[in-house]
C-alpha cells in the first residue's frame, strides 16, 4: 500500500510531506546517531487542529524501532485520508513519528543504547526491578556463539525451562523486563534513554493544556498475523479500562489478567503517561499487530542481539539476520498492510469520538 515504505528514511520523508499537506505544524527533533546509510535520524512531530485544544488524540510509532513500519504506515494513511479535517470540534491530534528512529533505521527493536524503550520508564533513583528468571537463563538467551554448540545448548536450556514451567512462564521471564544484562534482550537500561527524554519533552510542550488525552501506541510482533490486539495496561476493573472499553468495545485485553498476548511487563511508556500528564484524563492503548509465531519472533530478537554484540552487520550472516528480524515485525504484503491500516483507522476514529464525549 502507498502509505508503507521500505526504509526509515522513506517513511520519515513521506510522513513529513503528508503532515504538511494536511495542514500540520511540524517539528523535527534530531537524534545524535546516524542511520546505516549515514543519513540523519530524527523524531518528527505533527500537530493538527487547534493549538489550545483540551482534547488530544496522540499516535505513536516506532517505540520498538523495527516495529515502526506498521505504525508509520498507519499514521501516513490517517493523514492522507484527510482524517485531520474530520476530527470532532475541539479535538486536536498529535502524531509522534519514530520516537525510536535509531531502531527503525537499523532494523532493531532497541534504542542506540541497546535499551527496550518500553522497559525504560522506571524510577532510576531507586533499585531497579529484579528478574531472577531472566538471570537464570541469560547465557542461554544470548549465547556468545550463535552458529554452533553454544546456540544449541541455549535452545535446549530454554526448551527445558518451558517444559518445567510452561510457555507463558518462559515468555514472561524473557520479555517482562530486566536490568542486569546490558547485552541482553528486553533490557531496561540504567537511566532514561534519548527516546524517553524526547517523549517526555514532547508531552510537556504539547499536552500541558490537555484535559483529556487518548494515546494509541502502534506495535507489532505478537498474536495472529494481521490481527490487531487492543491492549490496555491497567486492571480490568479500573476506571481507565472501563472508559477504554466504552470507546473501543469489549474486545480489549489486559496483561494483568492473562488475556493479552503480551506478558506483564515493567517500565512501559503507557503506564508512565499518567505521571507525565497528571492533570489530564488519559486513555491509553497499545495496538499490537501479529506477524509471525512467537518462537520465530524471539529467535529473531536473540539473533539480532548476538549480531550487534558479537557479529558483523555487513556479513552474509548479518544480512540474513536483518532480513529475519524485519520479517518478524513487518509483513510486506498488501493483505497484511490492508488489515493494519483498517484497524488503525477504526481505533483512531473511536478514540476521537471518545474524546468528544460530553462529561
Amino acid at each position: 500500500m502507498a502509505s508503507f515504505n521500505d526504509t526509515y528514511s522513506q517513511a520519515r520523508d513521506q510522513f513529513v510531506a503528508a503532515a504538511t499537506r494536511a495542514g500540520g505544524v511540524c517539528e523535527t527533533i534530531s537524534h545524535p546517531e546516524r542511520g546505516p546509510d549515514g543519513g540523519t535520524l530524527s523524531t518528527d512531530v505533527a500537530w493538527l487542529g487547534p493549538r489550545d485544544a483540551a482534547r488530544v488524540l496522540v499516535t505513536l510509532s516506532a517505540t520498538h524501532g523495527v516495529e515502526g513500519f506498521a505504525g508509520s504506515g498507519s499514521q501516513i494513511d490517517w493523514l492522507e485520508r484527510g482524517e485531520a479535517a474530520r476530527l470532532p470540534k475541539g479535538v486536536a491530534a498529535l502524531l509522534i513519528h519514530a520516537i525510536n528512529p535509531y531502531g527503525f533505521a537499523w532494523l532493531r527493536r532497541v534504542t542506540h543504547e541497546n535499551v527496550d524503550l518500553n522497559r525504560n520508564w522506571i524510577d532510576f533513583n531507586g533499585p531497579p526491578p529484579s528478574n531472577t528468571h531472566y538471570d537464570e537463563l541469560a547465557d542461554a538467551i544470548c549465547p556468545v556463539e550463535w552458529f554452533g554448540e553454544g546456540r544449541v545448548r541455549g535452545d535446549q536450556a530454554l526448551a527445558a525451562y518451558a517444559a518445567r514451567n510452561g510457555a507463558a512462564a518462559l515468555q514472561k521471564a524473557l520479555s517482562g523486563g530486566q536490568y542486569s544484562h546490558p547485552n541482553g534482550i528486553f533490557y531496561g537500561g540504567t537511566s532514561p534513554t534519548w527516546s524517553r527524554r524526547t517523549q517526555e519533552r514532547i508531552y510537556a510542550e504539547y499536552l500541558t493544556q490537555a484535559a483529556k488525552v487518548a494515546i494509541i501506541d502502534f506495535h507489532t510482533g505478537l498474536g495472529p498475523s494481521g490481527f490487531g490486539e487492543r491492549i490496555v495496561t491497567v486492571p480490568r476493573d479500573s476506571t481507565g479500562f472501563k472508559r477504554a472499553a466504552r470507546w473501543y468495545g469489549n474486545g480489549l485485553m489486559s496483561p494483568y489478567d492473562g488475556t493479552s498476548a503480551s506478558a506483564p511487563i515493567v517500565g512501559d511508556g503507557l503506564s508512565a503517561t499518567v505521571h507525565l500528564l497528571p492533570r489530564a484524563e488519559v486513555t491509553s492503548m497499545a495496538l499490537e499487530f501479529g506477524t509471525e509465531p512467537l518462537p520465530f519472533v524471539l529467535e529473531a530478537l536473540r539473533a539480532d542481539t548476538w549480531l550487534h554484540t558479537h557479529g558483523d552487520v555487513d556479513s552474509p550472516a548479518g544480512r540474513a539476520i536483518k532480513a529475519q528480524i524485519r520479517s518478524a515485525f513487518y509483513s510486506d504484503t498488501p493483505h497484511w498492510q490492508g488489515m493494519i491500516v483498517g484497524q488503525a483507522l477504526l481505533a483512531c476514529r473511536q478514540a476521537a469520538s471518545g474524546l468528544a464525549e460530553t462529561p
